[in-house]
C-alpha cells in the first residue's frame, strides 16, 4: 500500500529552495522555455492535500495538477489496480488486440454521463484529443462543417483545439494560420455583461443565436462546443438559462451540443458532470483530467446513433485507452462512489465561498467570487472599477507560493485566482490554505 505524506504544511527553506533551483538550472539546459511552470519546485512526493518538494517543503495543494488529482496524487485504489496491470502487460493497442478494461471504462461512461439514451464511448489520450475527435464525429454525423465556440473558452493546444480556444496569449500567439470553419460567439459572463448579471443569460443566448443565424446559418453548423464552466477563461459560470437555451436551439436545428467537461468532470463541481446543474443532456461529452487519477486518458461519449455513424478505422490511436490508464479510471470511479466525493466537492464549496465572499467585502481588489463545488475563483480588478488587474493577481499568487500554498492563475485577462483543491483534501488544510490567502491580501 502507498504511504501518504504527512498532511501538514511545512516550510524548511525559501521557495523554491536550493535543490529545486539546481534542478531548474538543469531544466533550462534541457527543456525549451515554451513549456512553463506555475511554481518551479520539483516534487518528490504528493498525496491528500499536499505536494512535497526536493528540499523537503510541504505545500498545500489548491491546484490538483489542474483538476486532475481529484482523488489524490497516489490514491491507494489507483495504485493497486495500476500495479496489478503493469505486471500483466502495459500495451497491446486496443485496435490490434483489445482488452476488457477499455470496454469497462466505456460501459461506465455510458452509464454515468447525462441522459438515459443508448451511448457509445471512445478512449484517447488527452482533453484536446477528445475535443478534436468530438468535432470529427459531429462533422461526419451531420455532414456539416461549421463549429461554434464561445468567448473565454479553452479547448486545447492542437491546431484545431487551439483554433477553438479564445485566448491569444500564450495559447495561440504566432501559431497560425488556424483551422477553418470555426465561429466564436459571446458567452454569458455575468460579472462583465453590460446590462448586468440579471439579464445576462437570456440576452447572451439571444445574441449568440442571432449571430449564428445571420453569419453562419444553422443548417451549416455541425456542433456547438462549450465548457459548462469556462476553465482557463476564468472559471466563468454562464448565467442561468444560457446553456439550456443554446442546447434547445441546437436541438431545433439538428446541431450537436458538445459539452467540454475536461476540467469540470468527475465530481469537481459538486455534480458528477457540470452540465447536470441545469439539466443539460449533451449529444457528445468530452472528459479527461480527473478521469484517471493522473494517468493520461480522455474520452468522447455520445449518442449511439451519432457515434455509430463513423466508418471502421475512422476513430482510434495507438495509445488511446492504455490498459494502465483504464485500470486507473475504474479505480477513480470506485473511489468517487465509495468516498462520496460528489458531496465532498459541495462541502468544499460551502467552506470556501463564504470565506472568499467575506474576503471580497474587505478588499475592493476582489471584483467577483464565483464557482461551484471545488472549482472556485476570485477575479481581481483595480479598486472602484472592473478593469482587470493581472499585476495584483500575480503578486497575490507569489505571496501564497512563498507561504506554502500552491494556487493557479487563469482568466482571459490574467486576473483570476482559481482554486482546485483535491476532493480528498483534509478540512484543516483547506482552512489553513484560506488563512494563507487572507494573509496575502492583508499584506499586499
Amino acid at each position: 500500500m502507498t504511504s501518504e505524506p504527512a498532511q501538514e504544511r511545512r516550510i524548511v527553506t525559501e521557495i523554491p529552495g536550493p535543490r529545486s533551483r539546481e534542478l531548474q538550472e538543469r531544466r533550462k539546459a534541457a527543456v525549451p522555455p515554451g513549456v512553463g511552470s506555475v511554481l518551479p519546485v520539483y516534487v518528490t512526493d504528493a498525496g491528500g492535500g499536499v505536494v512535497v518538494d526536493a528540499d523537503g517543503n510541504s505545500l498545500i495543494d489548491f491546484g490538483s495538477g489542474i483538476a486532475v488529482t481529484n482523488v489524490g496524487n497516489a490514491n491507494p485504489r489507483v495504485v493497486e489496480r495500476v500495479k496489478a496491470q503493469v505486471e500483466r502487460f502495459t500495451h497491446t493497442c486496443f485496435m490490434v488486440a483489445p482488452y476488457e478494461s477499455y470496454v469497462a471504462v466505456c460501459e461506465a461512461l455510458n452509464a454515468l454521463t447525462p441522459g438515459d439514451h443508448a451511448k457509445r464511448s471512445i478512449l484517447v489520450n488527452s482533453g484536446a484529443e477528445a475535443v478534436e475527435n468530438a468535432v470529427k464525429i459531429a462533422r461526419y454525423a451531420t455532414g456539416r462543417q461549421a463549429v461554434v465556440v464561445f468567448d473565454h473558452g479553452y479547448h486545447g493546444r492542437t491546431l484545431l483545439t487551439m483554433t477553438l480556444t479564445a485566448k491569444n496569449m500564450p495559447y495561440k500567439h504566432g501559431f497560425g494560420p488556424y483551422a477553418p470553419e470555426v465561429y466564436r460567439m459571446p458567452l454569458a459572463y455575468p460579472f462583465r455583461w453590460p446590462s448586468g448579471p440579471e439579464d445576462c443569460g437570456p440576452e447572451a443566448a439571444a445574441l449568440a443565436i442571432d449571430q449564428i443565424t445571420k453569419q453562419i446559418g444553422p443548417e451549416n453548423v455541425a456542433a456547438v462546443v462549450v465548457e459548462p464552466i469556462a476553465g482557463e477563461g476564468g472559471f466563468i459560470e454562464p448565467a442561468p438559462g444560457f446553456l439550456p437555451r443554446i442546447a434547445e436551439f441546437a436541438k431545433e436545428h439538428g446541431i450537436l451540443f458538445v459539452a467540454d467537461e475536461v476540467q469540470t468532470g468527475f465530481a469537481r463541481t459538486g455534480d458528477l458532470f457540470a452540465c447536470e446543474h441545469e439539466g443539460i443532456v449533451p449529444d457528445l461529452i468530452t472528459t479527461a483530467k480527473g478521469i484517471a487519477g493522473g494517468l493520461p486518458l480522455a474520452a468522447v461519449t455520445g449518442r449511439a446513433e451519432i457515434m455509430d455513424k463513423v466508418h471502421g478505422g475512422g476513430l482510434g490511436g495507438t495509445y488511446g485507452g492504455n490498459p494502465l490508464a483504464c485500470e486507473a479510471a475504474l479505480a477513480v470511479l470506485e473511489e468517487i462512489e465509495a468516498q462520496g466525493l460528489v458531496e465532498r466537492a459541495r462541502r468544499i464549496g460551502e467552506t470556501m465561498l463564504p470565506r472568499l465572499r467575506d474576503l471580497a467585502a474587505e478588499h475592493d481588489a476582489i471584483g467577483d467570487v464565483r464557482g461551484r463545488g471545488a472549482m472556485i475563483a476570485i477575479e481581481l480588478v483595480k479598486p472602484g472599477t472592473k478593469d482587470p488587474d493581472p499585476q495584483t493577481t500575480a503578486e497575490i499568487a507569489r505571496r501564497c507560493h512563498a507561504a506554502g500554498l500552491l494556487v493557479l492563475t487563469a482568466g482571459t485577462y490574467g486576473n483570476v485566482l482559481r482554486f482546485l483543491p483535491p476532493l480528498v483534501i483534509p478540512d484543516h488544510l483547506l482552512s489553513e490554505g484560506l488563512d494563507i490567502l487572507e494573509d496575502a491580501f492583508a499584506t499586499a
